[in-house]
């Protein structure tokens, strides 16, 4: 399946709207690959080439990001089969402003001092690329095309949108 490339981002903040977690991959130290589950900060008035989180100054991935800062956020809801993978490059961000916009109860519960926690780090994704799938047939008819292919010899089509969204 060839991805469509398009500009609109409208599709990419709903269907990341309605995951809200994210797997960060950063480049540790040794070289590996390591991805960590991350809540995405993002409201409504931040839906255009930014993903933002809340980490720790002192987790390790803070340290990566700062050394490598090349990144992916990965999206998934199997359950709707919705699917995003995000590229660009992580910055750490001292706007005390958009911590408090960007704060929540949820926020808390990691970091105590609220918005004022010394711990507290605020980092910026920008997005250059992202892709996304989003299956439309249910699951039988998954199954059946699928099937329909597997016998034709042929990949399947049609399965799901897929675009690839460019930011930058």
């Amino acid at each position: 399946m060839t991805a469509q490339t398009t500009v609109d981002t409208s599709k990419l903040w709903d269907m990341i709207g309605d995951i809200r977690f994210g797997m960060l991959t950063v480049q540790g130290a040794d070289g590996r690959l390591y991805a960590r589950p991350m809540t995405t900060q993002n409201g409504e008035a931040d839906r255009g080439a930014v993903i933002w989180f809340f980490m720790s100054r002192s987790g390790q991935p803070l340290a990566d990001l700062t050394a490598s800062p090349d990144v992916n956020v990965a999206y998934a809801d199997p359950h709707s089969d919705k699917y995003v993978s995000a590229s660009g490059t992580a910055r750490l961000v001292e706007d005390p402003g958009k911590k408090q916009e960007l704060w929540s109860a949820a926020a808390q519960a990691w970091f105590p001092g609220g918005v004022e926690d010394p711990d507290l780090a605020l980092v910026a994704i920008l997005v250059a690329e992202a892709e996304y799938w989003d299956v439309k047939a249910n699951k039988a008819v998954q199954i059946f095309k699928l099937a329909k292919a597997a016998l034709a010899g042929e990949q399947p089509t049609d399965l799901a949108e897929h675009r690839r969204v460019r930011l930058r």
